[in-house]
Parts: structure tokens; C-alpha cells; sequence
């Protein structure tokens, strides 16, 4: 079973026409865009996005990226993609749903998994920084 994450994030998205391909339905490469909106929506709501984690000086690449495709979005559907935080302590693991916002009918659902890198010497951290672990437990408490 899928983790549900200590908190989550909704982010609701109306399809636009240009994210169409010649199947009518939202071509496969642009969830990956709605999964960032999510992802910035849910690294807000913690206080520490990527602003803040770059003049904290980490940069936070995704290094993992897992999609499941069970129904194609199609032009003017609204989607919700909830963005879920599961794991934060060596790495940053984030489960997404996305769902027809009328029905609750699941469309998709993905992983990302990310890791900080100091800027100044580009070395990939072994664990999450303390600011980022600072900001998850005020949140939580």
C-alpha cells in the first residue's frame, strides 16, 4: 500500500488545450509539469521552497520519478493532484494522486524523489539539511 505522507497539499489544475496531443488527451510528458505545481504548492505550505532552499544553498534535483497512467485527462477537465510528503529525513519523497475533481476517479498516480546538493562544492548531502528538517517539524506540530 501506497504511504499517504504525514501532510498533504491539493492543488487543482484545469486542463488547458495546448497540453493535448492528436488522441485528445493530455500527452503523457506534461504531468510531470503538474506534478511540479503540486510540488511547489506542498514545499510552501511547509515554509522551505525553492527560493529558500537555494539561499539556504542546496539545490534539490529530482533524481527518481515514478508515473502510473490509469485514465488519459482530457482538454477543460479539471484534475486535482494532491501532493503528499512522505519522506524528508535523507531525502525528499513525495507521493501524488491525481483525480477528476467532479468524479474523485483516480487518473494517475506518481512518485518523485529528490535529494539536496550544496551548491558551493556540488556534493550530494547523505541527509536532508537542518533547515529543511526544521521547517517540516514546525509544520507538523
Amino acid at each position: 500500500m501506497r504511504s499517504k505522507g504525514v501532510l498533504h497539499v491539493d492543488t487543482e489544475v484545469l486542463v488547458p488545450f495546448f497540453d493535448i496531443d492528436t488522441m485528445h488527451v493530455v500527452w503523457h510528458g506534461h504531468y510531470v509539469k503538474y506534478l511540479e505545481v503540486a510540488r511547489c504548492a506542498l514545499l510552501d505550505h511547509i515554509g522551505h521552497n525553492y527560493t529558500q532552499m537555494l539561499n539556504a544553498g542546496y539545490a534539490w534535483p529530482v533524481i527518481d520519478l515514478q508515473l502510473r497512467y490509469v485514465r488519459g485527462a482530457t482538454f477543460g477537465q479539471r484534475i486535482n493532484v494532491r501532493a503528499s510528503l512522505v519522506e524528508w529525513e535523507n531525502r525528499l519523497k513525495i507521493n501524488y494522486l491525481i483525480t477528476d475533481v467532479a468524479t474523485g476517479e483516480r487518473l494517475t498516480r506518481a512518485c518523485t524523489v529528490q535529494i539536496a546538493v550544496r551548491i558551493a562544492d556540488r556534493e550530494m548531502q547523505l541527509a536532508s539539511p537542518k533547515c529543511l528538517i526544521d521547517a517540516i517539524a514546525k509544520v507538523l506540530a
